[in-house]
């Protein structure tokens, strides 16, 4: 346990750690100073400690004794635990000012104790955020100022209710954060959570619509739940989301951004095309903020959905500018990839059939879905093209691919029902295309119905042309 912890540390905080174990405020046994610059030089080694080497350095010249070297273990993996805490408590510099003056109020020392608490609501209101902890110290500051006025009324009236204030506005907004994330959870999950006062934290932000924070996850919760007037909250959500974010950090912009873009995928995907711009416009706005990247790099599922979803709201031209800007930032193993498939979805939206059919083929996707996907761009490709011979050795060996992954679910029964109709519009006789119109009508599962409708309208004209 003490190795994990310990090699956790940043190199600024393992030397800030070897600073708080040397000092005898902290720790008195010169042994945990031996034992803390030992895994310091297992760290830069990248080697995992041995019990051996790791007692001669903290006991040299004695006897190896197991019990010992736990016990040092033990007191090291103490003092990180105090160290960890002491970073918490010290983190903002108005929970320092606010331990402060506690400790002035404590010692009775009132000159010492206004200036910290003055400091500490100066620090407060300097930062940006009004979020759930910002009202959360406020009253934190506000309980002091209660408890020394309190203790001698003579000295003024009492903060009740600036302190009560805090409070509730704190625990609505943390309550109806958790509310989202249940409501989140519960839909991927199929689980049911019973979360108390979530009434009153609605009623509470209804009564506050000035506070954007319990305004947010309010609005938020609303559409989540499909309370009545959703799709009017998730107007609002979008609005003060886009006008008024930069009172959240960034953590919690990025959750709320993922939950609306969830939903709002969720609604493309059972209602349809009219909540394609409201989904662009939530991944631009995470963009714009930098809230999609994990660890530095954007995710290539998100990557495939932002660039699908422009393309079918029109923006083409910033298509391919999203996806020459962030390749970057995809994971290498998926960068060329990924890029080559999107840049072949733009040249086809574009109908350059000669630039989309390179892309498509200089990529090795590794990934099934992103190979289905460049496989049914290329049967759209050589259909639109009148490549007949090339498309019907592409649909068979699309067929025989299908056929050998059995394990990609509803996905098998979509791209087979594509090759079908593909198939069928290949060799479409007049007196059948009503028929064909309505099986592809009904089709329950089938992401290209819309092309196929199109596709069997041309070659309808077609043939009545020809006629």
């Amino acid at each position: 346990m003490l190795f994990a912890a310990f090699s956790a540390l940043s190199p600024a905080e393992r030397r800030e750690f070897t600073l708080f174990v040397q000092s005898p405020f902290f720790n008195k046994k010169e042994n945990l100073v031996s034992l803390c610059a030992h895994l310091n030089a297992c760290v830069d080694k990248n080697e995992t400690p041995d019990s051996a080497p790791a007692y001669r350095s903290v006991f040299p010249n004695q006897t190896f004794d197991d019990t010992k070297l736990r016990q040092a273990n033990s007191a090291l993996l103490a003092l990180l635990r105090h160290y960890f805490v002491y970073r918490e408590k010290m983190a903002g510099a108005e929970d320092t000012a606010i331990h402060l003056a506690a400790a002035y109020r404590k010692r009775g020392l009132l000159k010492h104790f206004n200036i910290a608490l003055r400091d500490a609501r100066q620090q407060l209101a300097a930062q940006p955020w009004r979020h759930a902890d910002f009202f959360a110290k406020t009253h934190d500051i506000e309980w002091e100022q209660y408890q020394l006025v309190s203790s001698d009324r003579r000295m003024g009236d009492l903060n009740i209710q600036e302190t009560s204030d805090s409070m509730d506005t704190a625990f609505a907004a943390r309550k109806l954060r958790l509310g989202c994330l249940a409501l989140s959870h519960q839909a991927v999950y199929q689980t049911e959570y019973q979360l108390e006062l979530l009434d009153a934290a609605l009623a509470f932000a209804d009564r506050h619509p000035e506070i954007t924070a319990l305004a947010l996850y309010a609005h938020c919760y609303r559409f989540l739940a499909n309370l009545p007037e959703a799709e009017l909250n998730f107007k609002h959500f979008r609005i003060l989301l886009r006008e008024q974010s930069s009172v959240l950090p960034p953590d919690e912009l990025r959750t709320l951004y993922l939950l609306a873009i969830n939903y709002s995928i969720k609604k493309i995907n059972t209602i349809g095309g009219d909540w394609l711009p409201a989904t662009l416009e939530l991944y631009r706005g995470a963009l714009e903020r930098d809230l999609l990247l994990e660890h530095g790099f954007l995710s290539r599922f998100a990557f495939n959905n932002i660039t699908a979803i422009a393309l079918r709201v029109g923006e083409t031209d910033w298509a391919e500018q999203f996806i020459l800007q962030y390749k970057p930032l995809l994971e290498r193993q998926y960068r060329e990839a990924i890029a080559s498939l999107n840049l072949a979805r733009v040249a086809y939206q574009r109908r350059d059939y000669a630039a989309a059919l390179p892309q498509l083929q200089r990529a090795d996707y590794k990934d099934l879905m992103n190979n289905l996907t460049a496989k049914t761009l290329q049967l759209k490709i050589y259909f639109e093209t009148d490549e007949l011979e090339t498309l019907e050795s592409h649909l068979a060996s699309m067929k025989t691919f299908i056929r050998r992954h059995t394990a990609i679910g509803y996905h098998r029964t979509n791209y087979s029902k594509i090759v079908y109709y593909t198939q069928r519009l290949i060799h479409l006789k007049p007196k059948e295309a009503a028929a064909l119109d309505a099986a592809i009508r009904q089709e329950p599962i089938l992401t290209e119905k819309d092309w196929l409708l199109d596709m069997l309208h041309e070659t309808r004209q077609n043939v009545k042309c020809k006629m």
